[in-house]
């Protein structure tokens, strides 16, 4: 279409941004109303508009249903993170949730290679119509999972709590507080990967998309190994340990700070592509942790928006903004690989910032989670 990198990375930080806007309100939306109605409701939504995606014309044309798909999955992965928390044990929570997880990097990583393939064949638009057909049918079988009774949250006199109220809660949680900053710091990186290493690869390897994707999809999809086993690690950790659950996920952030910068300066080749594929697989070690972290310090009546906050501080403290600027360091440098090359490798600083407040905030969990164990949900 003849953009710039810094037009094409607007439109996928506009696309994050709409996800962080809504991802509060559709997280108490799934606490108070309903976990699999709201996901069903999401996944037609988003769906159809990744339809109204391959039909634009225009940079506003593709941009604004982009918008509209963020809006659609921005409840996604808190009512989903809910729910599996409900259904499994504090001890099996981190295990549970990476496979979630690993199925959620499956299909980004499906969607770059399968995607690639037929954008290479068929054009950049065929891929958003295929796509949109699997979510709409999915959405339909969501409304038969099982799901949980609505659990109102009270303040001191017994009265519900209105929404300002139940977020300024979470951030009194300082756990939580530590948690959100690091989770933004660590996306930093992660979209910049997302978003741009195709690119790069294209231009540094004088490569088509196709086979773009395809790289970028077998490192993602080393992350069907990493999650579940950081899920196990996790809970095998917090056995021995009352802090293991949140030293996991700031141990792999350190590690990630090293394995993409090797991997963006050989370019993805030879030594470059053991990196990557080992950059692929430590990325989502420590997300199941982390999910099963927000779940463990609150109440049943917070499960869902204390992951909602997570998805907003992610996008708005950090992850958002990144495609936007490792486009604009590219466009500063002149373009082409190089710009590209030094924009991913300045994103790694977020992962050591991640780190550093994993760390700190991994002095206050148990205490915070020992305050809510008392707590459980039932079933409807």
């Amino acid at each position: 279409m003849g953009l710039t990198d810094a037009q094409a990375g607007i439109i996928n930080t506009v696309f994050l941004l709409s996800i962080a806007l809504f991802s509060v309100p559709a997280a108490f939306l799934v606490d108070r109303w309903s976990r699999r109605k709201s996901l069903s409701i999401m996944a037609i939504v988003w769906s159809g508009f990744t339809f109204l995606t391959g039909l634009g014309r225009s940079f506003f044309g593709v941009l604004l249903p982009r918008t509209v798909v963020g809006i659609g999955e921005a409840g996604f992965s808190a009512g989903g993170t809910a729910m599996i928390s409900a259904a499994y044990s504090k001890e099996s929570r981190s295990k549970a949730l990476g496979v979630f997880n690993a199925f959620i990097t499956l299909g980004a990583a499906l969607g770059m290679i399968i995607g690639g393939k037929i954008a290479t064949a068929y054009g950049w638009r065929a891929p958003f119509f295929v796509f949109a057909v699997p979510g709409i049918i999915l959405g339909i079988m969501a409304l038969f999972l099982r799901d949980y009774k609505t659990v109102d949250e009270l303040d001191e006199s017994g009265n519900k709590m209105k929404f300002w109220a139940l977020a300024k809660r979470l951030f009194k949680i300082p756990t939580l507080r530590w948690l959100y900053i690091g989770f933004a710091m660590q996306n930093v990186l992660a979209f910049s990967y997302l978003s741009w290493t195709p690119a790069f690869l294209m231009r540094s390897q004088s490569i088509t998309a196709a086979k773009a994707g395809l790289i970028v999809g077998v490192i993602s999809l080393m992350a069907i190994i990493g999650a579940p086993i950081g899920g196990a690690i996790a809970d095998a950790w917090q056995r021995k340990s009352v802090r293991g659950r949140m030293l996991l996920p700031t141990t792999t952030m350190f590690i990630i700070a090293i394995l993409f910068p090797l991997a963006v300066l050989f370019d993805f080749k030879g030594l470059g592509f053991v990196f990557g594929l080992l950059f692929g697989a430590v990325l989502m070690m420590g997300l199941p942790a982390m999910n099963a972290i927000t779940q463990d310090v609150v109440t049943p009546g917070l499960k869902g928006l204390a992951w909602g906050m997570c998805v907003l501080s992610m996008y708005v403290l950090g992850g958002g903004w990144a495609p936007l600027a490792v486009g604009a360091i590219s466009d500063a440098l002149g373009g082409g690989a190089y710009g590209l090359k030094v924009g991913l490798i300045l994103s790694s600083v977020g992962a050591v910032l991640a780190g550093i407040c994993l760390w700190i905030g991994s002095k206050h969990y148990s205490e915070d989670s020992d305050k809510v164990k008392h707590v459980t949900l039932e079933a409807e």
